[in-house]
């Protein structure tokens, strides 16, 4: 993928529309292209967080490892982001992420990730508000599961 295409591709994603072209362009350039075959792992909970991925292409499953076994709480598509959270709470993945289609996507390390929202706040009120999002599904999603879960072991007593 040339630089262009990349800084094409950044400038469509809502979480960077407002900043300069010049600052994409310095990201896209620091930034690796990386692509996932299916099945492949993109991250691993509890893994260090060293980088955030940008979706290009393709979709990818997000699982949170509960008591009961590994849940799906996401489906990640095009234009969407993973792996900030660790990137700037400074803790180990929070989620494993496997690609489920051929996944092409744009790795940010860290340091230029930081640089970005330190830059550009409104970047990082735009990340805030896309945590929140995920907080709010992963959260219900996980207390669907609990919710079945204590209805089959009802059902079994």
């Amino acid at each position: 993928m040339t630089l262009r295409r990349e800084l094409e591709a950044l400038r469509a994603i809502p979480l960077f529309a407002k900043v300069d072209p010049t600052r994409l362009k310095l990201l896209a350039f620091t930034s690796e292209h990386v692509e996932f075959e299916p099945g492949e792992l993109v991250c691993r909970q509890g893994d260090p967080g060293d980088a955030a991925y940008i979706l290009l292409e393709g979709e990818a499953d997000v699982f949170v490892d509960t008591p009961e076994g590994q849940v799906r709480v996401a489906r990640l598509k095009k234009d969407d982001i993973v792996g900030e959270i660790a990137i700037l709470c400074g803790v180990p993945r929070t989620a494993t992420v496997v690609a489920t289609t051929h996944l092409r996507t744009l790795k940010i390390a860290k340091q230029g990730f930081l640089n970005l929202v330190t830059q550009f706040p409104e970047v990082a009120v735009e990340v805030m508000q896309e945590l929140a999002t995920r907080l709010y599904h992963t959260t219900q999603r996980l207390s669907e599961v609990s919710l079945k879960l204590a209805q089959t072991k009802t059902s079994r007593e």
